[in-house]
């Protein structure tokens, strides 16, 4: 006999109808295949471990699988509360070593209980493990968990980009806190070389031929990769191939206010009324300002972000991807029609505004999936200016701000205002930037009364 089915209030989506328990909120996200996965990063010091780690775990997030980093340099922190010098890290200083590698196996106990426990789908080892014991030691464990591995190796043998990213991360780490820089520089530098004696890269056409790996090469020079196992190995890789560490900006703005705004009405395809076309004006002059070499200008392809572009006297792209969030049978509506036409759905919107789904039209979660191949461009990219709609943007910033799903729909994203993002070491510094016409308010805040333990069905 088929199967009943009962379809979600909230994501439209069919579920079986039976006492099965639900899965959790974000296996919602793309699925992986069996079990999960241990990221295992390899590589000297001051080669962008770290970096690849945090911006790939803020990629996973976004995109809605569960992913974690576990840094071995903060464990190492942790218990030895004073760092006295590179001595720490001689391969002949056993006491240390003991210390280092109680750190390792304390930071894989905290991997196995967020896999495990915690819902986690992915955990990112963020160390050197520049030995095959050391990793010798994380494979005998994931494979004792059933845990996935795929290494993550960064090779970079330009001593002007090492030198730069000692300069521009390292020094600031709380391990030299009451150091001059030239002392601190001089000591690490020594550090890197206390790794480089024992240093056993990975070598995926001999002794890590059945490896899964992908090898970094000079800051994405080059890569090299083996044995993919699986849809989101895959995805890593892809992601990886994209990003870039070149100066750049990105500017976010949504359109000009139009005639739908001064209505109250969400969706349609209306055009700027006379203060949205002000706007326009002024963000041509603000463009001017910024002197930007190369700016690329990418719109939606709805009429109020063309008729924005258009003052620009710029070349710019039109994207589908761009389009505002498909609000289905609620578009053209006012908040109040809504709620009188459809309580309901007025009510459920509310209670999970981002997994919810409108009857015929998209929920933030679908928007993120649809703006996926958007991120990937910005990040190839170099100076952006987006010109698109709030729930786009809000989407968008909470892939550079890292932002979680539960924030997201009520990140404040005002019209006639330029978000400036500028991409720092290892996150991204956001600069709000009135160009002073004034619009109307369009943010609703989150209902005082819900919260996000009510789950109906």
């Amino acid at each position: 006999m088929p199967m009943e089915l009962t379809q979600s209030r909230i994501q439209k989506i069919w579920l079986p109808n039976d006492n099965r328990p639900a899965l959790p909120r974000r296996s919602c996200g793309p699925q992986l295949a069996n079990s999960p996965t241990v990221i295992v990063m390899v590589g000297l010091p001051a080669r962008g471990k770290t970096y690849i780690s945090k911006k790939l775990t803020r990629y996973l997030n976004w995109i809605g699988v569960p992913t974690k980093v576990f840094n071995v340099g903060e464990y190492r922190r942790e218990a030895v509360k004073h760092y006295s010098s590179y001595d720490f890290f001689r391969p002949d200083n056993e006491e240390a070593m003991k210390v280092r590698r109680q750190c390792a196996l304390a930071a894989l106990r905290d991997v196995k209980l967020y896999l495990t426990e915690e819902a986690g789908q992915i955990a990112v080892f963020d160390a050197t493990n520049t030995t095959r014991e050391r990793r010798g030691m994380i494979l005998n464990f994931a494979k004792e968990n059933g845990f996935k591995v795929f290494f993550i190796e960064s090779v970079c043998n330009d001593p002007t980009v090492v030198a730069t990213n000692v300069m521009e991360v390292k020094l600031s780490s709380p391990d030299y806190r009451d150091c001059n820089s030239t002392d601190a520089m001089e000591d690490f530098m020594k550090r890197i070389n206390c790794y480089q004696a024992s240093y056993q890269p990975l070598d995926p056409d001999d002794y890590d031929r059945e490896l899964s790996l992908i090898k970094v090469i000079d800051v994405g020079r080059r890569f090299l990769v083996n044995r993919v196992q699986d849809h989101i190995q895959s995805r890593i890789v892809y992601y990886l191939m994209n990003i870039h560490v070149q100066p750049r900006t990105i500017y976010l703005c949504r359109h000009g206010e139009s005639e739908f705004n001064l209505k109250g009405k969400i969706g349609g395809d209306s055009g700027l009324s006379n203060r949205g076309k002000k706007f326009a004006l002024a963000l041509n002059k603000f463009v001017g300002e910024q002197n930007l070499k190369d700016l690329k200008v990418w719109t939606s392809q709805l009429k109020r972000t063309i008729q924005t572009a258009e003052a620009l006297q710029l070349p710019y792209e039109q994207w589908k991807a761009l389009n505002e969030i498909d609000a289905g049978v609620c578009e053209e509506m006012t908040y109040e029609e809504i709620r009188e036409q459809h309580p309901e759905e007025f009510a459920l919107r509310d209670q999970d505004k981002y997994y919810y789904r409108y009857p015929s039209g998209e929920s933030y979660q679908d928007l993120v999936q649809r703006l996926e191949p958007v991120i990937m461009e910005l990040e190839r990219q170099e100076n952006v200016l987006v010109i698109c709609h709030q729930a786009v943007m809000r989407c968008l910033l909470a892939y550079f701000l890292d932002k979680s799903a539960d924030e997201m729909p009520y990140l404040k994203c005002p019209l006639h205002t330029v978000l400036k993002l500028t991409p720092v070491a290892y996150g991204c510094r956001v600069e709000s930037i009135s160009l002073n016409i004034e619009a109307v308010n369009t943010h609703r805040e989150r209902p005082e009364n819900m919260n996000n333990s009510q789950k109906p069905s």
